[in-house]
């Protein structure tokens, strides 16, 4: 059986960095570290954290709790209210927000601040999404639907500024656009999906062709890895969504000649690692 693993599966680089700078706090500090959120959305990793004394944070009305320890916001970025509360409460804070987030709040804060509409292709619950909505001036629209894309209605005729969360379906992100455009309305389309998610989500549809059967491998609150696993089902009817090797099962093989392998961007290489090795081990 021939097992193949996606080149760009695992970790990208601003959940690297996010982990990398948790793991130093550790060894650098004799503070106490909070997580504004779990880092990633790994429950290993997080597990892991837990073990060495990190802590989590749900929101910022937990913030008392911090007293002189440190904040780490996460890759996925916040509101800019958040900023302010952390200045206001002085608050140490250590910002890992991914580069590629960034530039989407500089966009829409400066969009906005022209009184433009804001409108982010995403999902609404996602904290990416969340942190995005923070930055704007004017009231954002999240669509992440046709039906939500084809009701939607500009507050004012000042345009649109379309910015997409950095992890959503490529193809799904073009075919929102494209109603919205048939509207007519003045836009000013922005792809923000990172090219690493661009990268993973061709691969994962390349990988899906070619295999009998596919294994998407990540936490199950990962937004990225949910994408991948539609995407690869598509393409694939026995594709499986797991989390580790302990949710490996011989069914999953029967009759396959070629197995392939993904993951999201918060999956470590470790674990990516196991379950190859006892695919060619075990089945």
């Amino acid at each position: 059986m021939i097992v193949k693993v996606a080149e760009h599966a695992g970790f990208c680089f601003g959940v690297r960095r996010a982990v990398d700078k948790v793991y130093e706090l550790i060894e650098t500090q004799d503070k106490k570290i909070f997580t504004l959120g779990p880092i990633i959305h790994n429950e290993s990793v997080v597990e892991d954290l837990e073990a060495k004394g990190v802590q989590v944070l749900q929101g910022p009305e937990e913030f008392e709790k911090v007293g002189d320890g440190i904040v780490v916001i996460r890759s996925h970025g916040v509101g800019k209210s958040v900023y302010q509360k952390l200045e206001e409460q002085q608050i140490a804070y250590v910002d890992v927000t991914c580069p590629n987030v960034l530039k989407i709040h500089r966009i829409v804060e400066r969009e906005s601040k022209k009184g433009k509409n804001i409108v982010i292709i995403g999902n609404a619950r996602h904290p990416e999404v969340v942190g995005i909505c923070g930055w704007s001036l004017t009231t954002p629209a999240v669509i992440e639907t046709s039906e939500e894309a084809e009701a939607y209605c500009p507050e004012n005729d000042n345009g649109l500024c379309i910015v997409s969360q950095t992890t959503f379906n490529y193809n799904k992100f073009k075919e929102l656009v494209e109603i919205l455009e048939k509207k007519r309305y003045d836009n000013n389309v922005l792809n923000t999906i990172c090219n690493a998610t661009e990268d993973r989500q061709r691969e994962t549809k390349e990988l899906a062709r070619e295999a009998d059967t596919m294994l998407v491998i990540g936490g199950k609150h990962s937004s990225n890895t949910q994408k991948l696993y539609e995407i690869s089902k598509h393409e694939c009817g026995n594709t499986y969504y797991i989390q580790s090797p302990v949710d490996l099962d011989s069914e999953m093989f029967q009759s396959s000649s070629c197995v392939g392998i993904t993951a999201g961007a918060s999956t470590p290489n470790k674990i990516i690692e196991e379950v190859q090795k006892h695919v060619r081990i075990k089945f």
